[in-house]
């Protein structure tokens, strides 16, 4: 026991269990080192680092030698990578060393800028640190064959430069896509002014009157405006008591309407009619285009009016044009003691001017005609003749829905104004 115990005295034990034996301290420290050397150099410097010293340097190893044949040879930064990987790992370690030695010797050149950077006067410290970043920003000319130059000429290739005739084609249906936008709203809210010229009245008049007599003409039950001339037979309403202009717009919906403040046919003085000449086909109402070919009348041509089971023949003898503002045509007529008017707005589908028919009642004879009493008496003077009433468009603006969606609109067109001027903005920077 003496002996075993003698020949192991130079190794040390583990005081826990003696009969265990620990590497001397000495050995302990030499793997610990060679372990980190192994580490240190089990991967290879950054490929890319490798690639800017091979083409940088002038006179190169046989490792930077290789990294420029890799770059020059056209293939992508991927397997540039792989194979630099394999070939680091084929070097011995002296290799390896020598690798990372260049590596280290090619950055000398930031340090010392760093270091310069620290000992300046502060003076200098800012010119110092802006030489070094244009320095770097400016780098070293690359030849047209790296990897990015080539990449550059594949991108330019890639999208081909767009000819006058792109251009002219990418306008064209931009101003074709907007006239088709634009005719479609224009026609949704003004379309009484487009389609007037067209609206033909139907020619189905009923029971069409000739002069000869008037009682050859049976009365409707519903009182009703007749011209043969343009194939009209409209009712008339005699029901308003108003001189409101919104209500009287309102009341053309149902048909001609009787001006409460004038006289009624078989009596003296002036009856006046409004009709709408053109309204928005979108807007509520059977009688839109009433009145629409009222300006085809002339002197000479008649029209009838039924009313308590009696038909009223009247002879024009006056078509005038005048303003809204023109109410005297709602009076007596000068010279003439039982005329009829009919009223309706000029141009068609717009409230402009009023056109103004007059006729003479010629049957039944005028003579057996009572006085004027009008259901209604003007409490303010009248200062505007009724016209078509608002439009689909001033029925729009003036919704709650039409406001939020103007105001929509009218945000994404600044937006998207403000986004074309940003994007032409940064071209213009970059280039």
């Amino acid at each position: 026991m003496a002996n075993n115990s003698t020949n192991n005295d130079d190794q040390p034990h583990n005081s826990q269990d003696p009969g265990v034996i620990v590497p001397a301290p000495q050995n302990l420290a030499a793997s610990f080192i060679r372990s980190k050397i192994d580490n240190l150099y089990s991967n290879e410097p950054d490929a890319a680092q490798e690639e800017a010293e091979a083409i940088k340097s002038t006179h190169r190893s046989k490792h930077q030698q290789f990294m420029y044949e890799l770059t020059t040879s056209g293939k992508d930064l991927v397997q540039i990578q792989t194979e630099w990987h394999n070939y680091y790992l084929s070097l011995p370690n002296e290799d390896k060393k020598k690798v990372w030695q260049e590596f280290y010797d090619s950055n000398k050149n930031a340090v010392k800028k760093t270091q310069e950077i620290k000992e300046a006067p502060i003076e200098q410290k800012a010119q110092v640190i802006t030489a070094h970043i244009n320095q770097r920003a400016v780098g070293p000319k690359k030849p047209k064959s790296t990897l990015a130059s080539k990449t550059s000429r594949a991108k330019n290739q890639a999208a081909p430069k767009l000819t006058w005739k792109h251009h002219l084609q990418s306008a064209l249906f931009g101003l074709s896509m907007g006239a088709v936008v634009v005719f479609i709203l224009l026609f949704g809210f003004f379309n009484e002014v487009l389609i007037a010229p067209f609206i033909q009245p139907s020619r189905n008049v009923t029971a069409t009157p000739i002069i000869l007599s008037a009682n050859t003409i049976a009365p409707s039950k519903t009182p009703q405006v007749i011209i043969p001339k343009i194939n009209v037979e409209i009712p008339v309403n005699y029901t308003t008591k108003t001189t409101s202009e919104y209500v009287i717009e309102n009341d053309l919906e149902g048909g001609v309407v009787h001006y409460p403040t004038t006289s009624f046919p078989g009596q003296t003085g002036n009856a006046a009619y409004f009709g709408h000449s053109a309204n928005n086909i979108l807007n509520p109402g059977r009688y839109k285009f009433a009145f629409v070919l009222l300006h085809e009348l002339v002197p000479g041509d008649v029209f009838y009016l039924t009313y308590n089971d009696k038909v009223y023949a009247y002879k024009i003898f006056s078509t005038t044009i005048v303003s809204p503002t023109d109410v005297s045509v709602l009076n007596p007529v000068p010279g003439h003691n039982d005329t009829a008017t009919l009223i309706t707005c000029d141009p068609p589908g717009t409230s402009i001017n009023r056109l103004v028919v007059v006729g003479d009642q010629i049957s039944p004879n005028p003579n057996g005609n009572t006085a004027p009493t009008p259901t209604v008496t003007a409490t303010t003077q009248v200062s505007r003749l009724p016209g078509n009433g608002p439009s689909l468009w001033h029925r729009f603006i003036s919704s709650l829905l039409g406001k939020i969606i103007s105001v929509i609109f009218v945000i994404a067109i600044i937006g998207i104004i403000f986004r074309w001027y940003r994007g032409e903005f940064k071209e213009k920077s970059t280039n």
